[in-house]
């Protein structure tokens, strides 16, 4: 059975402690209630998803949305333990034939891993099958490319929209200068939209755009040895060749040595 996603502690901690530090500053500083104001909540956020959806299209804005989730939810198999995985139904097939790992292509735990060596089972051609590969890797990157981006172009857009809160805020201040009290507190709220624009963008939309490049290139990574290996698999080539393939694809902390 696949593995099921689980929560990205890295992820989820990091957020949760970067706005927890940024509200404790908050309360140790004065009272909490003066960080907080509606409107200008309005202006950022909705402002915000408003300006962004405007730069792309409202299903890739859903779709970007479920993908974000992979940034929190995400579990991806260990690159070594799959590389071992992988030299062991070659040493399987070299000796028993393609149809002898049928049963063990149906416990692997990766739902693409899965699909491409039942594919290679089924007797789909090397030639189609690198075809199918290589077909549903570029979606899956032009995918999370999509996210990323639309993440970024949100991390432009939340300071401008603070900066337009700000500057509504200062000519409403402006407009009643005739009370001397009023400036201070005006002047605050002023500010907050600018505030709130840079913990969007520098605490939320950046740091989970990062995350997604860097989940989006382990799976691509992983992808890749599995279709060296389903590929190999198929030419019958001997297994050996295949563990030095595979460890110029993992990095030299995780290379396996299958043979030596």
């Amino acid at each position: 059975m696949a593995a099921r996603p689980r929560v990205d502690l890295a992820t989820v901690l990091g957020l949760l402690f970067g706005l927890g530090f940024i509200g404790v500053a908050i309360s140790l500083g004065g009272k909490v209630s003066a960080f907080v104001d509606v409107p200008s909540i309005l202006i950022v956020v909705g402002g915000t998803f408003a300006i962004t959806t405007v730069c792309f299209s409202i299903p890739e804005i859903v779709r970007a949305q479920k993908v974000v989730l992979n940034a929190i939810m995400f579990r991806l198999a260990d690159p070594t333990t799959e590389a071992r995985v992988m030299l062991e139904l070659a040493q399987k097939v070299r000796a028993n034939g393609l149809l002898a790992i049928q049963s063990d292509v149906e416990r692997l735990a990766d739902p693409y891993a899965r699909k491409i060596f039942m594919l290679a089972v089924d007797g789909v051609n090397p030639e189609a099958l690198e075809t199918i590969m290589r077909s549903d890797s570029a979606n899956m990157v032009d995918r999370h490319q999509r996210t990323v981006s639309i993440l970024r172009k949100s991390a432009e857009i939340a300071p401008a929209m603070g900066l337009i809160g700000t500057l509504i805020g200062l000519v409403q201040m402006l407009g009643n200068l005739s009370d001397p009290g009023a400036i201070g507190p005006a002047m605050a709220v002023a500010l907050i939209t600018t505030l709130y624009g840079a913990i969007l963008a520098y605490t939320i939309f950046i740091p989970l755009a990062a995350k997604l490049e860097r989940n989006s290139q382990a799976e691509f990574q992983l992808r890749r040895l599995y279709q060296a290996s389903v590929l190999s698999v198929l030419k019958q080539e001997n297994p050996r060749q295949l563990e030095v393939l595979l460890n110029t694809i993992l990095p030299p902390g995780q290379r396996v040595s299958v043979f030596n």
